[in-house]
Formats: structure tokens, sequence, C-alpha cells
């Protein structure tokens, strides 16, 4: 696993607090593709690059199947990165054009706010799953003592969480945030990729609950996929998103 910098947890808080999905997926190449740099280091076509897969797409099995996760990564989350750049190409046009360009910056923003956060949710969630994961964190972890001070336990955390992954009205996510106002953790819903989200709040654990996360194998049955990624949590991953925001508490 990618060393995790505070500077990518906090980065990432920063562009989702607001949440930032674009209407429609668009498909691209269906072969895996090669080896790309972090979410933040780009391409030739802009700032932000494909992350490859931390694991084969089988390793998940028999919870999320191989062809979920090769479909997921390589068309739909590429599909986000690609949109990504182009928004930033478009902005950069706009205001290099200038004059009645500058009429067509709202749907360019929208274009970049729904891509966006739907390139930097999916980054984190790949990392947050492994291959036999699950359970829970370690009692003695960061995570696992604010879990305990925050929600009572470890079972009311995971009802909790799985509870709000299951009512996403349409398509969206469920996600252990920390929020440093507070200093504490929360369970929060996000529509599309950005909306209903908190300024600051640092994505921990993140679940996809769009049907492309799931419908292969899931078809409709929103409630067992969620119940199934409970055992590939990667709770070394959330521990260390936690230590990088350098969070406050027990």
């Amino acid at each position: 696993m990618a060393k995790i910098s505070r500077r990518d947890v906090l980065g990432s808080a920063a562009l989702l607090g607001g949440w930032l999905t674009l209407p429609g997926e668009t498909a691209f190449a269906q072969e895996r593709p090669p080896t790309a740099g972090a979410p933040g280091t780009g391409t030739s076509d802009g700032p932000y690059s494909l992350p490859p897969l931390p694991y084969d797409y089988a390793d998940l099995e028999p919870h999320i199947d191989a062809q979920t996760i090769k479909l997921h990564h390589d068309v739909h989350h590429a599909g986000y990165v690609r949109n990504a750049n182009k928004a930033v190409k478009a902005l950069e046009d706009i205001r290099r054009a200038g004059g009645e360009a500058i009429k067509r910056i709202r749907a360019a923003t929208d274009a970049l706010s729904f891509n966006l956060s739907g390139h930097l949710l999916h980054s984190i969630y790949w990392d947050n799953l492994k291959k036999d994961g699950g359970g829970e964190p370690p009692a003695d972890s960061h995570i696992g003592r604010l879990i305990q001070r925050d929600f009572g336990s470890f079972a009311a955390f995971a009802g909790h969480f799985q509870a709000v992954a299951q009512q996403v009205q349409g398509s969206g996510w469920g996600i252990l945030a920390y929020e440093p106002a507070a200093q504490r953790l929360f369970v929060l819903q996000a529509e599309k990729h950005q909306n209903s989200g908190v300024w600051g709040a640092v994505p921990l654990l993140v679940i996809d609950v769009w049907e492309h996360a799931y419908y292969l194998r899931y078809q409709n049955k929103r409630s067992s996929y969620v119940k199934a990624f409970m055992n590939v949590i990667n709770w070394a991953n959330v521990e260390a998103r936690l230590q990088a925001a350098n969070v406050v508490g027990p």
C-alpha cells in the first residue's frame, strides 16, 4: 500500500468537503490500464491519472467479483479521470478566451465537481479494500478507539454505516469521515459523488453504492453488497488515513 501523506488526505477533504460526480457515465478502454501514478500525479492529458489497483481483479472474491472490479476500475473510474481532466482544460480555455465564453463556466465547473469527486472517492475506495480484510479494527488502534468513543461500540458503528449506505437515495456513497472542528467521527451520505457532504470532513472509509459497484453479482440487492463489503475492509488503510490527518483524540 502506498504511503498516505497528510497533504493527500487533506487535499481530498478540501475537494470532497463540498463533494465533487457528472451526469452520465462514459465507457472508456476495456483493457486493464498500465500502471499509473497516484491520484494527483497527473498524465499528459491533465493533472489527474488513474491509480493502479493494489490487488488483482479476483482478489476480493467471493465478496466482490472480478468482472465488477474490472469494469468499475478500468471503465467507470477511468471515465471520471478523463472527464475531470477535460473539465480542467475547459476552464482554462474559457479563461483564456474571455468575453462570451465566460457563460460556459457553470457547466464546466459542474463537470469538474462531479468528475473530480468521483475520481477522488474511487481512489480512496480501492485502497480501503483488501483480500481477507474485514472484521474489527484492532482495539488499541486509533481508529478502533475513536469508533468506540464516538459510536459506543463497533457493532453500533457497523449498523449505522451499513444503514446509511443502504439508504442512499439513488446513487452515491456511504462515508466514515473525521470532522476536525468537533474532532470526532461521523458517518455521512453523499448523493452522486459531490452532494450532501460536509466541508473539511476527511473521508476515511467509503463505500460506493452506485449500481455499477454491485449490480453484476447482487443485482438490486444493495443490502447484500453492503454486507459483503464489510468483509473486505482494509482497516490498516483506514488507520493510515486517520493518522495522516493528524487527528486529535484518544
